[in-house]
């Protein structure tokens, strides 16, 4: 059941005009599973489906994080004090400098906010890309294995084109503003540890670790309810109307 489940967790987030049988589905799955399905569906119609899928779920996951608060209010997600400068956050709170660092911390996320609305683009590059094998793992693997699929296939290219757009994103709101009186107070005080720590990388980080975070978030959340709504290639492949 685990392993059909997570077929269903593809197909989730996705808008359509019906609502599907949840009974229809679990048929359809498991007649493709065991290959009772004859003719009627090719490889090419269950890749598309799955795909499709995948599409408009990390659609609507980057959706969510790239809205004001998407971050910042989520408390699984939001992006903290950096870790390396934890001493710093204690030492400026206890020197009345607590507004200051909330302030920061809120640009931080602000930043991720930002930047969240280009990774649609770079998962479909993935997504895309994705075989028939791809497709068949997904269905058979673990719990977590779409979420664990899109983080191999995208987390290195995500890297690489998040940082500079996160780097847009920090000057975008500003962020030095509120770091620089931050880190040069800090810097002064005796026999502290100087620290700047690069935020560019830290907050990348954080951002598709977020990500992620809300693609798993969507697995789980249809295994506790598997019903979801689909579109003409889902109806066509896994049923439903």
């Amino acid at each position: 059941m685990k392993k059909i489940l997570l077929l269903i967790f593809v197909i989730s987030s996705v808008s359509c005009k019906s609502q599907i049988n949840v009974n229809n589905v679990l048929n359809t799955v498991n007649n493709a599973v065991n290959g009772n399905l004859g003719n009627r569906l090719s490889n090419a119609d269950i890749t598309a489906a799955l795909q499709e899928a995948l599409n408009v779920g990390t659609k609507n996951a980057s959706s969510q994080v790239s809205q004001v608060d998407g971050f910042y209010k989520n408390n699984l997600i939001r992006i903290p004090f950096p870790s390396d400068a934890r001493d710093m956050k204690t030492t400026l709170e206890r020197m009345g400098m607590k507004k200051q660092v909330a302030a920061f911390e809120k640009q931080l996320n602000r930043a991720a906010e930002d930047a969240a609305k280009k990774a649609a683009p770079i998962f479909l590059a993935a997504i895309t890309s994705m075989t028939i094998n791809d497709g068949l793992t997904i269905l058979k693997g673990r719990d977590d294995e779409a979420t664990q699929y899109l983080r191999k296939a995208t987390t290195a290219q995500l890297v690489k084109e998040f940082r500079p757009i996160i780097a847009a994103s920090m000057k975008k709101v500003n962020v030095t503003k509120y770091w620089n009186p931050l880190f040069s107070t800090y810097n002064k005080v005796p026999l502290v540890k100087k620290v700047n720590p690069n935020l560019d990388d830290f907050v990348t980080e954080k951002a598709i670790e977020g990500l992620f975070i809300m693609v798993a978030g969507e697995e789980l959340k249809i295994r506790k309810d598997p019903q979801a709504r689909i579109t003409e290639i889902l109806k066509k492949v896994f049923g439903g109307g």
